[in-house]
């Protein structure tokens, strides 16, 4: 079963893991860079969410710090996993510590992220740690109380480049690098290798191999529906109400722009007796992490978040995500629709479009080529200026068809979802 996997040069102990967690077959971005990561060359990782990149760096560091049967946990800290958000440190701290069932000696993983009290993190990191998984600002909270140190650090991992950059952490990321040693291996993954990425790693890692996947791979892309409705701005919220009564969509995950229309949208869709709720940066640790359980067990049925909050989120079998307002750019949007049709499976994403959005929409399809075929619903077509025609492009014609053949196209996109 795990022959595939053996030939990458895994351990016996993690060929055991892998075969736990039921993968057969390396995905495109483990088959092309862990052989790279496990000889212990800088490597930077180009691929996807959802592509199998956090089992890349969780292999690579579970074997190099591969302990024999008994040894003690090491004072200082072997490998350090960066992220941008607190939910996405705990799962990365699943993921590792479920592969080091297959190690002789047992590894101390740790995960330490703001928005809960830093005092059982202090005691967790008492007498070392193998593998911290932190988010920066926690972590050098953490330095300044002397309660972990870098200086011996054998692996730097930064697990969503881009999205750690975009969140503003570059400042904190120059004063972590600045604490660690010059011999060190890098492993940098993210979506996109956007030019502050590319800066960043020139800076860090030393001779890097490149792994790149495309963002969204042609085999991939027809697994996600993608629709866009046209919509007047102030109609978004009745649209939303209208499609979770029509449609048999079990959970959404709705993304918005600010922390407002979170918790506005939100409460007008359960005024509707609909279960909703808000996730956000001001939300306390503890909220967001009832939330999420909530979402996750599918009691909740519908999600509202901002990109803050939502990166690194993981939701299995997720189905729809809904773009209400349009994300800044073509790599979020792909960021976000990505949540969904995950691991291969099939999904949707719907994106609420007006006569103010149709410029930045056309700008992320160019970005993404591919054309969205617009769409009406009923009873809420815009009543803002015409949206300009936009001839098809790629097999999806725009606004240049008959209504007939586009009402017709729409009713069997909608059924696809």
């Amino acid at each position: 079963m795990t022959s595939a996997f053996a030939a990458l040069g895994l351990s016996d102990g993690l060929l055991r893991a892998v075969a736990v967690q039921g993968w057969v077959m390396p995905t495109p971005i483990q088959a092309a860079a862990l052989p790279a990561a496990l000889r212990g060359r800088d490597l930077i990782g180009c691929a996807h969410t959802g592509s199998g990149k956090t089992a890349v760096f969780a292999l690579a560091l579970l074997q190099r710090l591969a302990l024999p049967a008994g040894a003690p946990v090491a004072r200082g800290t072997g490998g350090l996993v960066l992220v941008p958000t607190r939910e996405l440190a705990v799962q990365v701290g699943e993921v590792i510590r479920e592969l080091a069932r297959g190690a002789a000696a047992p590894l101390k993983v740790a995960v330490v992220h703001g928005g809960v009290s830093v005092n059982p993190q202090m005691r967790a990191l008492r007498g070392g740690a193998h593998i911290v998984v932190a988010t920066p600002g926690r972590l050098l909270d953490l330095v300044e109380r002397n309660a972990i140190g870098l200086a011996d650090l054998g692996v730097l991992v930064l697990d969503e480049a881009d999205r750690l950059l975009d969140a503003g952490f570059a400042e904190e990321l120059a004063r972590i690098t600045d604490l660690l040693p010059a011999r060190r291996q890098g492993l940098f993954f993210s979506a996109t290798f956007a030019p502050a990425v590319r800066q960043l790693a020139r800076a860090v890692l030393q001779d890097p191999v490149q792994v790149d996947v495309p963002t969204l791979e042609e085999r991939d892309a027809p697994a996600i529906v993608q629709q866009a409705i046209e919509v007047d701005a102030a109609q978004r919220t009745r649209l939303l109400r209208h499609l979770l009564e029509d449609r048999a969509w079990s959970r959404v995950l709705v993304f918005v722009a600010t922390r407002h229309a979170c918790e506005r949208v939100a409460e007008a869709l359960r005024r509707a007796g609909l279960g909703a709720a808000a996730l956000h940066g001001d939300m306390a640790q503890g909220a967001r992490s009832r939330v999420l359980a909530e979402f996750d067990a599918g009691t909740l049925r519908v999600l509202l978040a901002t990109d803050i909050a939502a990166r690194g989120l993981h939701v299995e079998g997720l189905q729809v995500v809904v773009n209400f307002d349009l994300p800044r750019s073509a790599a979020d949007y792909t960021h976000r629709i990505g949540r969904t049709a995950r691991a291969g499976a099939a999904g949707l994403a719907v994106s609420f479009v007006s006569a103010d959005t149709e410029a930045h929409f056309r700008l992320i399809e160019r970005r993404q080529g591919r054309r969205v075929l617009r769409e009406r619903v009923p009873g809420f077509e815009p009543k803002d200026a015409a949206l300009p025609a936009v001839p098809g492009v790629g097999g999806i014609k725009g606004r240049g068809r008959s209504r007939k053949d586009r009402l017709r196209e729409a009713a069997q996109r909608a059924g696809e979802g």
